[in-house]
């Protein structure tokens, strides 16, 4: 696949920026922490479904320790409709009991810290990096894994070659929101069935369609 030249790169954001100056995260979340487990409960699922779900568990809880006081059963209770609900009701009750016990209830700002917690990987690591403390970080998700070849931004076949890539190549300046606007270009845009291409801002410029 044909990859994009630095200057082709730098038109791809500029447009992105022009056209949406300030994304933000879909995943709606009064705090940091209820972002860490809102990223955690989105694992294979979509942001819109975990925000239903968490909407109701938000009004009630807010911290780790109110996430440990609600008990691993209560909060499976709000999020049964989220796939694998009793695999990330551990892991978060998990990563509620690790913030509290050694990280004085507030989430740790380095990747190795927040790799740590259970049911932390490296692309949620990235998401809180990158929105809570405002690092160029590049969380890879299916979405970026699909189209960033595909438009020629990135060169890799699984999340930590694209992610590696696309730091090497978006220029600096761009990276605070990088990822939220590739991640709404997946998907709305260039979805994987039936893109929308004609009204793509990038068509132009895409190597798909050279």
């Amino acid at each position: 696949m044909k990859l994009l030249t630095e200057s082709q790169i730098t038109q791809v954001f500029e447009r992105f920026r022009l056209n949406n100056p300030e994304p933000k995260t879909e995943l709606i979340a009064p705090n940091p922490y209820c972002l860490l487990v809102s990223v955690v409960l989105s694992a294979q699922a979509t942001d819109k479904s975990v925000n239903v779900a968490c909407a109701p568990l938000y009004e009630k809880v807010r911290t780790p320790e109110q996430m440990l006081e609600l008990g691993e059963e209560k909060l499976i209770s709000y999020i049964k409709s989220i796939g694998l609900y009793r695999a990330k009701a551990r892991h978060v009750m998990g990563l509620s009991k690790r913030l509290v016990q050694d990280f004085n209830s507030t989430l740790p700002s380095t990747r190795e810290e927040l790799e740590s917690l259970p049911g932390v990987g490296r692309k949620t690591a990235n998401v809180i990096l990158n929105v809570v403390f405002k690092q160029p970080t590049m969380p890879v998700d299916t979405h970026l894994l699909r189209i960033c070849p595909k438009i020629g931004l990135a060169e890799g076949n699984n999340p930590l070659q694209v992610e590696k890539s696309l730091l090497e190549r978006i220029p600096s300046r761009y990276m605070e929101h990088a990822h939220h606007w590739l991640i709404l270009h997946g998907r709305y845009v260039c979805t994987a069935r039936n893109p929308k291409c004609e009204e793509c801002i990038i068509s132009d410029l895409c190597a798909h369609n050279f």
